[in-house]
């Protein structure tokens, strides 16, 4: 059985463990008392799931007008693309729902121009050296970079030989509210959210098989998620194509980070299985949650039979994140298991 978690290190002999799909330090209740001080992931079996970049304010100036001020940020998803030792280019979003973009050694955003007068962006990400961005309609947008990179004793830089452009990718897929991009494999997955506003006792999330109810949990009228609809890049036809099954995969959209993992690749003796969606809502917390093993604020949604819930509703699935398996513990025999790396 396998383990997933997210590493934030403040440098290169320590990092702490944090939520995988959230930004919180992890775990949300103690660790068992046997619980080994220090892992070495050298002496475990390890397999990356993906980076996470995140912003944080040094000098924060909370009246700043100009555009490429950071204050003007959204402290969401970043995209990162190192260009030569040392010499780093990120994308992320600005306040206004345009694309920004940051190379080292700048000291301000330089802001995209887009091909029209586009709706705001949603999500970004960096895919084979390259960024990409969809908008809250579902158009997805590449960004053409010309950069010259200087390579010099002292590490690299560069400059943009033109400003940067967008080239359009796939038309829009209307109907959600929120979409998220996931890179899987050597596809790129659109998931689009739907959201509603509703009290907890109108949302009905449970079925015959006894899936609980909001009705359980703590209930105001706030926005909730009510599905996902999932689709793949049709590079030939420049299309989203909605995709029904997952298969064995599970997509895991989280507070920055986006992935996906194929259960047949995990020798996991847990009751999960696939074709589902793992996300944060920060409603989805029952009067008696203690942290992920309960809800935590993560959610599943069940492609196939449409059920959505909080994860203590979906036995198995929490295991992915909470209590540690038991071979980490002192005279246990080693196992694998998964990281997720949380890199600044």
């Amino acid at each position: 059985m396998g383990w997933i978690i997210k590493l934030e290190r403040d440098n290169p002999d320590r990092a702490h463990l944090l939520n995988p799909l959230t930004t919180r330090y992890h775990p949300q209740f103690p660790l068992p008392r046997n619980f080994p001080r220090v892992l070495d992931l050298m002496n475990l079996h390890v397999r990356e799931l993906g980076l996470e970049y995140t912003l944080q304010y040094i000098n924060y100036r909370p009246l700043a007008t100009n555009i490429g001020d950071a204050g003007n940020l959204y402290m969401e998803k970043v995209a990162f693309c190192g260009k030569g030792e040392g010499f780093f280019v990120i994308l992320t979003i600005h306040i206004s729902g345009k694309l920004v973009l940051y190379k080292s050694g700048d000291k301000k955003w330089t802001v995209i121009n887009d091909l029209v007068l586009s709706s705001p962006y949603d999500d970004v990400i960096s895919r084979l050296g390259k960024f990409y961005a969809v908008d809250c309609n579902g158009r997805l947008v590449m960004v053409n970079l010309n950069i010259a990179v200087n390579n010099n004793a002292g590490g690299s830089d560069g400059r943009l030989v033109e400003p940067p452009a967008l080239s359009l990718i796939a038309d829009s897929v209307h109907g959600g509210d929120k979409k998220f991009l996931v890179e899987d494999g050597g596809d790129l997955l659109l998931v689009d959210k739907y959201t509603g506003i509703t009290a907890g006792d109108d949302l009905g999330y449970y079925n015959e098989e006894g899936f609980e109810s909001y009705e359980e949990f703590d209930c105001l009228m706030s926005e909730r998620t009510l599905r996902f609809k999932v689709f793949r890049l049709d590079t030939s036809g420049g299309r989203w194509v909605e995709v029904s099954n997952l298969g064995s995969k599970i997509v895991f959209l989280g507070d920055n980070c986006t992935f996906s993992y194929d259960l047949s690749e995990l020798d996991y003796g847990g009751c999960c299985r696939g074709n589902c969606i793992l996300f944060t809502d920060q409603f989805l917390h029952s009067k008696e949650d203690d942290g992920v093993g309960k809800s935590g604020g993560i959610g599943v949604f069940d492609l196939e039979t449409g059920n959505i819930g909080p994860i203590s509703s979906f036995p198995g699935y929490s295991e992915l994140f909470w209590p540690p398996p038991s071979w980490m513990y002192p005279g246990s025999s080693s196992s694998s298991v998964e990281v997720s790396n949380d890199a600044f």
